[in-house]
């Protein structure tokens, strides 16, 4: 089994990721040599900016599937959304217009407001957890509320949320203070996969090969391989195993001494 990518902006010309089916198929060949068998396609979904609709996606990613069968590019594709947290989440899931991260509608890619957490994010999440659906927080290492206090990353696991960490965070893309909170993520067994958030071919590809190779460096080969199991898992709608979740540990304060 290749490396599964779960959160990637291949599809051509819908969001801020690929502007067309050239750049598409382009970036689709650089994903197969980084070793990626598998691509859930996750168009941005009810950001303010971006709407891309249930049926929408299904029809273009079917249409993106022939294009790399016809190019005879290795790469399976399946149609899915980055759902941006909003007050207006829980109806467009009763009305059908969220995609899954699986088919069986079990796991939901979610990306909360960069700014931080809104106050209604716990509501949401039992909502959501009262209907069978596990929202796995995208990038939660961007997130600017989880950045000023950790703990709030472990709070939401501990209510039955699942996260996915962004390749190019674990390599520093985002900066040192990203990387090093990407690590502690880790560390704390709360991060769960790891997937591209590929957009295009400057800051924002998919360095997953080069992800996997620090993550079995430094937490183990068991661990790179648990984080690709994960992915599989979410894909086909599976129990994702749970590890004992750990604090992430504030920083230490200097200390200053008069003399």
């Amino acid at each position: 089994m290749g490396l599964i990518d779960l959160h990637c902006h291949i599809l051509p010309g819908v969001d801020d990721g690929s502007k067309d089916m050239k750049m598409s198929l382009a970036m689709a060949r650089v994903a197969v040599k980084q070793g990626i068998s598998h691509i859930l396609v996750t168009p941005h979904h009810m950001d303010g900016r971006y709407l891309n609709h249930r049926q929408d996606v299904i029809a273009r990613t079917t249409a993106f599937q022939s294009a790399l069968d016809d190019a005879k590019i290795p790469l399976t594709v399946f149609p899915g959304q980055e759902v941006h947290l909003t007050g207006d989440l829980l109806k467009a899931v009763a009305a059908d217009d969220i995609l899954f991260m699986d088919e069986g509608n079990r796991y939901l890619l979610l990306e909360l407001p960069h700014s931080g957490i809104p106050e209604y994010t716990g509501n949401v999440i039992f909502e959501l957890k009262l209907r069978n659906i596990t929202p796995v927080i995208a990038h939660p290492e961007r997130n600017h509320g989880i950045q000023r206090n950790p703990a709030r990353l472990y709070d939401l696991v501990k209510m039955g949320c699942l996260t996915q960490l962004t390749s190019g965070s674990y390599l520093g893309i985002f900066g040192d203070d990203v990387e090093r909170l990407t690590e502690k993520i880790i560390c704390s067994n709360l991060g769960f996969v790891l997937a591209s958030d590929a957009h295009n071919f400057a800051g924002r590809r998919f360095l997953m090969a080069a992800a996997f190779d620090k993550l079995a460096r430094q937490f183990g080969e068991n661990r790179a391989r648990q984080f690709n199991e994960n992915a599989k898992a979410m894909i086909n709608g599976e129990n994702v195993a749970m590890p004992e979740l750990r604090e992430i540990s504030a920083a230490k304060r200097r200390k200053f001494w008069l003399f």
